[in-house]
């Protein structure tokens, strides 16, 4: 790789909602949904000067969603275990097919999705997809399976509570029962919605996240189905384990490893799945709590996926650091997130508590698999920075996007609306403010003001959003052309901290370099206070740059501001006055 990469993770049926109305609990003809179409060329080319070289298109899947379907050979689903109106995405229904809510028209949703993949690769840029691999909707029924393909749960034996090719896990005897809703909470606010049937589900299946009891509780994942990947239930495996050496090995030693083994049923159906997409023109995936599911079953799939397309873009979330490089190496993952410890460091310094020592020992230690750990500040999951939850104003955001865009080779990923700080501050049914609903309709006030009744040139946007959508847009591709953000790294922190007079734990200054470009980094978290120090390089760091003595030009690359380096004693030295938030990224001339 290159440069590097940037992915925008947009919300599919969210971006090109123009409808304000925000009704909890709307419908599409309240709320209004935003359609495949809405990713217009004008839009994908703003989507691309942004700096963005991937866009992960979330809620593509055909999932559950509570709207009738029926003319089109879908099934109902009903309230009682979905999450919200418009459904989770998470809670997939059919893996060969995509959400209809999406098209314009829904008896040609596939076209509609083939035609926005065409328009994406047309302005350069690449397609990703979600896979969630753990578990499938409570009602999963593909109504499109390629040519002898069988869904989910069609052959298995139900009558006991595991059996290898079984695709779930049963609790014979017991019917599906729903949960015990809490805290006043009713499915669609209470509505109710005579057109829907009682799920029935005979016997019971254990539910998404684990749970073996018939009848959920309300905080389990109620609404999905735990996929059974051949691990029995007291915790044994029922298929091959990886040879201890193999993290070592390439993917086509993996694929060789796994060609003729007999793998559990789920397996294969979910590397079809995969296949499918890239055949149908899909550049990756996002893979959901893949952590869930066996490594091994990653070392198959990942490798199957690599053997037809060598460039696939391979994505996880990963919780456990412990796990990371297990998931890296034995599991063929491209990237993990690098929340726990990266961005929940960032997070705390953020809110005002967190020192910035802290963000150095981290990337020291995970030094050695760097690259693989895609930085974030926003996604679907985490709350938006501009909430009062977080902490209410975007630019407190500004260093750490720096920090997080430059200080590894990794990618980085920005949430559509994080641009034009997005606050999520509308109630829309199902969850809570502060992050942008994934389970309703609903409009996303800020970001609206960017689409501008799909003109796609931010024309309602204040000076204040423009001014944050500039930094975005003057960070993210400086990103993608720099040489010195795909070479070496080396922290300056603690040599300052320990010699500079004003230097603290609210700021911190590293180095990138290249054999053609050698980039200063230093940053001011602090949202009151400046600082103004003679920020220091080291004597073995000039020397490994083979700088001389004296002065050199230095131009902040987000700003254009001049500066000069000194290099004195063969120590180097740089005035910096680092006003609040304030970043500088000097090139050195």
């Amino acid at each position: 790789m290159n440069s590097k990469i940037v992915v925008y993770h947009v919300f599919t049926r969210l971006f090109g909602n123009t409808n304000t109305s925000n009704k909890p609990w709307g419908t599409i003809e309240e709320n209004g949904v935003g359609k495949f179409a809405d990713f217009s060329d004008k839009a994908l080319s703003e989507i691309k000067d942004l700096g963005v070289t991937h866009i992960w298109y979330t809620g593509v899947l055909h999932h559950a969603v509570i709207r009738d379907y029926t003319a089109y050979g879908i099934s109902n689903d009903d309230p009682n275990i979905v999450k919200g109106r418009a459904g989770s995405p998470y809670a997939v229904k059919d893996y060969y097919n995509v959400n209809p809510d999406l098209a314009i028209d829904p008896a040609n949703r596939l076209e509609e999705f083939k035609a926005l993949i065409d328009r994406t690769h047309e302005q350069g840029m690449k397609v990703i997809i979600d896979i969630v691999p753990n578990h499938v909707s409570r009602a999963y029924e593909s109504i499109t399976n390629p040519k002898g393909g069988k869904s989910f749960g069609a052959d298995d034996d139900v009558t006991v509570t595991y059996k290898k090719n079984n695709n779930f896990y049963y609790i014979p005897g017991s019917d599906f029962e729903v949960p015990d809703w809490q805290e006043g909470y009713k499915p669609l606010g209470g509505e109710e919605n005579e057109t829907i049937g009682t799920f029935i589900e005979k016997p019971a299946k254990w539910t998404g996240n684990g749970s073996r009891s018939p009848k959920p509780n309300m905080n389990d994942w109620y609404e999905t189905v735990r996929v059974n990947y051949g691990v029995r239930p007291d915790g044994s495996v029922d298929f091959d384990l990886l040879p201890h050496d193999f993290g070592e090995r390439d993917y086509e030693e993996h694929f060789k490893f796994w060609k003729h083994k007999d793998v559990p049923d789920s397996w294969v159906k979910f590397k079809n799945i995969a296949l499918y997409w890239l055949d149908f023109g899909v550049d990756g995936f996002r893979y959901d709590m893949a952590e869930m599911v066996p490594v091994e079953f990653w070392s198959y799939m990942n490798s199957s996926i690599k053997m037809k397309n060598k460039e696939a873009f391979l994505m996880a979330e990963v919780y456990n650091p412990d796990l990371y490089r297990t998931y890296i190496h034995k599991g063929k993952m491209d990237y993990l997130y690098d929340k726990v410890d990266f961005y929940d460091g960032l997070k705390h310094i953020m809110k005002g508590y967190g020192w910035s020592d802290h963000i150095p020992v981290v990337q020291k230690g995970l030094q050695d698999i760097e690259h693989h750990m895609l930085h974030f500040l926003e996604n679907h999951d985490e709350q938006r920075i501009a909430s009062p939850e977080f902490v209410g104003n975007a630019e407190i955001a500004k260093p750490a996007m720096v920090v997080s865009a430059t200080i590894s080779t990794s990618p980085t990923m920005i949430y559509f609306g994080q641009e034009v700080g997005e606050p999520a501050a509308e109630d829309a049914g199902f969850g809570s403010a502060s992050r942008t609903s994934i389970f309703d309709y609903i409009g996303v006030p800020h970001f609206q003001r960017w689409v501008n009744n799909k003109k796609f040139d931010g024309g309602q946007l204040s000076k204040e959003e423009k001014s944050l959508r500039h930094f975005y847009k003057k960070l993210l591709n400086f990103t993608n052309n720099s040489k010195a953000l795909m070479g070496h790294y080396r922290e300056i922190h603690f040599y300052n901290k320990e010699l500079t007079e004003n230097y603290n734990h609210r700021v911190l200054s590293f180095v990138r370099w290249s054999k053609d470009q050698k980039l200063i980094i230093v940053v001011n978290f602090d949202v009151h206070e400046s600082f103004s120090f003679d920020l220091k390089l080291p004597v073995d760091l000039i020397e490994e740059w083979r700088m001389k003595e004296g002065p050199y030009k230095l131009l902040d690359a987000l700003y254009g501001a001049e500066n000069e380096l000194n290099i004195i004693n063969r120590e180097g030295h740089v005035a910096v006055d680092l006003a609040p938030l304030q970043s500088y990224i000097f090139e050195i001339y």
